[in-house]
């Protein structure tokens, strides 16, 4: 189970260490994708598989299920964690998430997020501010 907020910095070469205290579960080997509101999505092998098998079974003939199984798989890239726990992630993604040289890493359950750490901090302001709604609108589904 991934959780917690890191802070991190993107080297001159594009490579960004992943946090110690998820290396093990993480492996050799992760998958990292365009997410949503603007951040990259981390997930491990298992996870990824089990998330491709659940957007493999969405019906083709609809316009947005289309739309994600693109954003989520086109974008998609294998990348191998290196010895000392990095990853390089691909110019395309960076871009993608507006990436610069700081970086957070949130731990998410079953999968990181990589923002731009600006941007996560706008993100959060935005959420804390509007936490009333959020958690009343979660109520009304059960959480």
């Amino acid at each position: 189970m991934f959780i917690g907020e890191y802070h991190h910095a993107i080297d001159d070469k594009g490579r960004l260490a992943l946090p110690v205290k998820f290396r093990e579960e993480l492996g050799r080997g992760v998958v990292v994708t365009r997410g949503l509101d603007n951040c990259l999505f981390v997930y491990t092998q298992t996870e990824w598989s089990q998330l491709a098998e659940r957007l493999s079974k969405l019906p083709v003939a609809k316009a947005n299920t289309r739309a994600f199984a693109r954003l989520m798989l086109a974008g998609a890239m294998e990348l191998e964690v290196d010895k000392q726990g990095r990853v390089i992630l691909p110019d395309y993604l960076r871009k993608f998430a507006s990436l610069k040289k700081k970086v957070v890493i949130a731990g998410l359950l079953n999968r990181l997020e990589i923002w731009d750490a600006l941007v996560w901090q706008r993100y959060q302001a935005g959420t804390e501010r509007n936490a009333g709604d959020i958690a009343e609108a979660l109520g009304e589904l059960g959480v």
